[in-house]
Order: structure tokens, then C-alpha cells, then sequence
């Protein structure tokens, strides 16, 4: 006999829930399948999505807010899925990676062989997302991932440029190269600037994708750019790379940094004066939660960057029916914190997944759920997320929104606010306030 997922039951005839349910009725089918089958039928009303993020070590500040997110999620779910004109119980099963690939894949491979989950969602960065992706794609279990450039999900994985997909039960709805270019250029025509970029990209995963990929980019639109080279992750001295950005004159300063690499870079810049030669400061993944920006003090003003989702995203959930603004207001409150983008941004993945489970033929079935994502097209709290007008099969694009950290508004209970500055890649989502100069 073999399982739900392909598969044939009693006598080679195809095997579905009603028929183990109309057999048990009768009687003789609870006999000829034995006590353990029957059960697995009963079970299979239950719908286990799993659902893994990092919410300690040092990505743990991408996963600060699931907790909240996730108490949403399962009060929204309360009462089950009625799906195909069948209720449906639903468990979400999370576990925090720690930051750690070997945890966050075995994690996963825990959740399908001890769990049996029907679906596996994963959020924020290479480091959770591929691992589990690579375990659900040998399981043959449906998984949703979000948070990650786009490229390092499926060409880091293995797909090859211009050929099929070679991934039939992963999928990325996120970001890529393009949304930061979009956003970047956008960011910065807003300010009259000598058009020369000072870039700091260390010698890591991201800082050669974005040296390879982005930079280029930029070049193309007529910015110039100054590059010192990659520097190793754990640098302190970054006297060189100040002194050529100083020499070259570079009003644009643009990094992809760990957070303590780039704390430590801005401050000895700030005090061999380039920040005061600066008039954008684009920076990414280092200074995307306030207790970051707040660690640099002073110098963490008109810092910019892009994200994933702001309370200005005009969408509101379609599990929960909650609104941007309500769900950045309710966090706060809960947690004394300012918001974050992961509010979004998971309660984003947690909509794209019970859309799918509810257009699946069958909940409760991997392939029928692996179809229904591959077609996905519905509206999220951070936007579309449509498969079938994505660059490949595996993948749905979501936007980047330039914001800047300004000065609060009199009355905050937080001495900074972030606030969009532009919109390129999604209109929708209002422009807040104007680009501010960082050496204003």
C-alpha cells in the first residue's frame, strides 16, 4: 500500500478519504485496512502546516515579531477551514532555527517524518529558507519561502539560467536583484548628488551577489562606481575604504554589511568626517530594525533603506482582515517595541499559504497543495503574489520601498521613525516623506 500522496490502497483501487470513510461505515474496510489505517484517515481531517524562522542568534531580529504574528494567525484559525465543503482542523507547528542551517533542516526534516505536515512555510534569509527548502524537495512536501532574494532561493540551489525548473515542491515569493536596482535609482534621483557611489560589499554570499549583480546595474544608469574591494566579515579597520570614498568624493554611499561590520565602519567614519560629505546612505540588511539604527546613536539619522513591508502597505490580510496600520498599532502595544518588517512579511507567507490550502482539490494532499501554489495569484499585506507571472515556475516577485530613519515625529514613544521616501516598484504603497540629505 502506498501513501496518500500518489497512491493506491486495498487491491491496487486508488484510495481516498470518503472511500475510508464509506468502508469504516460498512465495517469491512476498517478490517481489511487494520486499525492504524482507519486512524491515519481521521487524522488527515487535521491540516499541519509547519512553519520555521530564526527568532534567536544572530538573525533573530528578523523573527522578533513572529511569536505575535503567529497568535494572530492561530486565533484567526480558531474555528478551522472549510474547504471543498469539509471542516477542517488546523495546527501550525513553529520552531525557531536559532540561525542555524543544520537546525533549521533538520527541524524541517523532523516536521515531515514526525509531524506529517501538510505544508512547511520559512521565512528570512539563505540560512532558513534553503535548508528546509532542500528537505521538503527530497521529501516531496509542499514549501512556501519568503524573505530571501529570489536568486539565492533558486540559483543558489542549483537551477541553471534559461532551463526548466528543477524543483517540483519549492517555492520563493520575495524579492530579487531588480527590486533593490528599482528602488535604489529611485532613491536616488530624489537628491542632487555627484552621481559617485562608495560601496562597501564584503566577501561573503550577499556582498558578491551584490557586487556581481547590483553594481553593475547601477553603472548602466550612469552612477560611477568606487569600489575597494571585498573585505572579510569581522573587519575593524576600515581606514582604506574611508580614505578612497574621501579621495574620490563619494556623495553616495551604498553597503550590504553585517550589523557590527557596519557599526563599526560608520562611526570611524563619522569620525574621520566622510559622513559629512555624504548625502545618501543606502544601506542594507544592517539597519532594518530600530534597535539597530538606535545602537549607532546620532549617526543612525537619515540612515535609508528598503523593505519588505511598512504600516503605509495599503493591504490587509486575508486571514485575519487586518490592516497595515492596526497591525504595526497592535504589536507595539503588545510589546513596547517599534514595528518591524517581519510583521508584514509573515503574516504575508501565513496568507499566501492558507490561500493555496484553500484552493487545493484536496488540503490535505501534497501534490493538490503543491498545484495550488504553483497557481497561486491573490493579494497579500506586503502585495500580489501571482506564480504564473513570475520569472520562473518556482518563483513570485514581491517589491522593495525605500524608507529613511528620521527624527520622530513630537509625541513618539520612539526617538526615530521609518518612513517610505519612494515607491518604483508598487504605487500603491504612499510616499510618507521626502528624502531627506543624511548630512543635513
Amino acid at each position: 500500500m502506498k501513501s496518500r500522496n500518489g497512491t493506491s490502497g486495498v487491491l491496487g483501487a486508488p484510495l481516498t478519504r470518503r472511500k475510508v470513510l464509506a468502508g469504516a461505515a460498512a465495517g469491512g474496510l476498517a478490517l481489511a485496512l487494520g486499525g492504524t489505517r482507519v486512524f491515519a484517515a481521521a487524522v488527515d481531517e487535521e491540516i499541519r502546516i509547519g512553519f520555521l524562522s530564526p527568532r534567536s542568534g544572530n538573525l533573530g531580529l528578523y523573527g522578533e515579531s513572529d511569536p505575535y504574528v503567529l497568535g494572530l494567525a492561530r486565533q484567526a484559525l480558531e474555528r478551522g477551514l472549510t474547504i471543498g465543503g469539509r471542516s477542517y482542523r488546523v495546527r501550525i507547528i513553529d520552531r525557531d532555527t536559532q540561525s542555524s542551517p543544520s537546525r533549521a533542516s533538520q527541524l524541517a526534516s523532523e516536521m515531515i517524518t514526525k509531524d506529517h505536515v501538510h505544508l512547511i512555510l520559512a521565512a528570512s534569509t539563505p540560512e532558513v529558507t534553503n535548508p528546509v527548502a532542500d528537505a521538503c524537495e527530497a521529501a516531496g512536501v509542499p514549501n512556501l519561502a519568503t524573505e530571501v532574494p529570489w536568486e539565492s532561493f533558486y540559483f543558489a540551489r542549483g537551477a541553471k539560467p534559461g532551463e526548466p525548473s528543477p524543483f517540483k515542491w519549492t517555492y520563493v515569493y520575495s524579492f530579487g536583484t531588480s527590486q533593490f536596482v528599482e528602488a535604489y535609482l529611485s532613491t536616488f534621483a530624489s537628491l542632487k548628488t555627484n552621481r559617485k557611489i562608495g560601496v562597501l560589499y564584503p566577501n561573503d554570499a550577499d556582498g558578491n551577489a551584490v557586487r556581481a549583480n547590483l553594481a553593475p546595474q547601477l553603472a548602466k544608469h550612469g552612477y560611477t562606481i568606487v569600489d575597494p574591494g571585498p573585505y572579510q566579515d569581522g573587519t575593524s579597520d576600515y581606514s582604506s575604504q574611508i580614505a578612497m570614498f574621501k579621495r574620490e568624493k563619494c556623495q553616495i554611499f551604498n553597503a550590504v554589511a553585517l550589523p557590527p561590520d557596519f557599526a563599526a565602519f560608520w562611526r570611524q567614519a563619522a569620525q574621520l568626517h566622510y559622513t559629512d560629505e555624504v548625502v545618501i546612505a543606502e544601506v542594507a540588511k544592517a539597519i532594518q530594525f530600530q534597535t539597530q539604527i538606535q545602537s549607532l546613536g546620532s549617526i543612525g539619522r537619515n540612515l535609508s533603506c528598503t523593505t519588505s513591508w511598512s504600516p503605509a502597505f495599503p493591504y490587509k490580510s486575508s486571514l485575519t482582515g487586518t490592516t497595515g496600520r492596526a497591525l504595526a498599532a497592535g504589536y507595539e502595544k503588545a510589546s513596547g517595541k517599534y514595528w518591524n518588517q517581519g510583521l508584514g512579511v509573515t503574516l504575508a507567507l501565513i496568507d499566501a499559504g492558507i490561500v493555496a490550502l484553500r484552493h487545493a482539490a484536496d488540503p490535505t494532499d501534497h501534490g493538490a497543495i503543491r498545484d495550488a501554489i504553483a497557481h497561486l495569484d491573490t493579494t497579500t499585506m506586503i502585495g500580489p503574489c501571482n506564480f504564473r507571472d513570475g520569472p520562473y515556475p518556482n518563483v513570485a516577485i514581491a517589491p522593495q520601498i525605500g524608507t529613511q530613519w528620521i527624527t520622530a515625529p513630537a509625541g513618539s514613544k520612539f526617538p526615530l521613525a521609518q518612513v517610505t521616501i519612494e515607491h518604483a516598484a508598487d504605487p500603491q504603497v504612499p510616499i510618507e516623506h521626502k528624502l531627506v540629505p543624511y548630512n543635513a
